[in-house]
């Protein structure tokens, strides 16, 4: 069955970095795009960043030149480095697995960023 686990969510000061992993599990890892959503309180779901399976990104404007997906298959984990975090980068954030756009997908259970001084 297909399983998605995040972690490295946390409490962090405006300007400070984190990294977020996703292990999949489950899935044939390599024909998969890897997807980062983010949802705060009242707003809507946003893509943050995707990564196909040759390695092409994508990131939201509110994140560009700040966050970088990559993929480690090895480990069958992407990651989502974020630095110079903002305190609206506060979200939920999740892990998403697809093939095609039209699937929903596989998501991961998510993980709490806060970005606050």
């Amino acid at each position: 069955q297909a399983q998605l686990v995040e972690s490295g969510g946390g409490l962090v000061q405006p300007g400070g970095s984190l990294r977020l992993s996703c292990a999949a599990s489950g899935i044939t890892f390599s024909i998969y795009t890897m997807n980062w959503y983010r949802q705060a309180p009242g707003k809507q779901q946003e893509l943050v960043a995707s990564i196909t399976r040759s390695d092409t990104t994508f990131y939201a404007d509110s994140v560009k030149g700040r966050f970088t997906i990559s993929r480690e298959a090895a480990k069958n984990t992407v990651y989502l480095q974020m630095n110079s975090l903002k305190p609206e980068d506060t979200a939920v954030y999740y892990c998403n697995a697809k093939i095609w756009t039209s699937q929903s997908g596989h998501w991961g259970q998510g993980t709490q960023v806060t970005v606050s001084s």
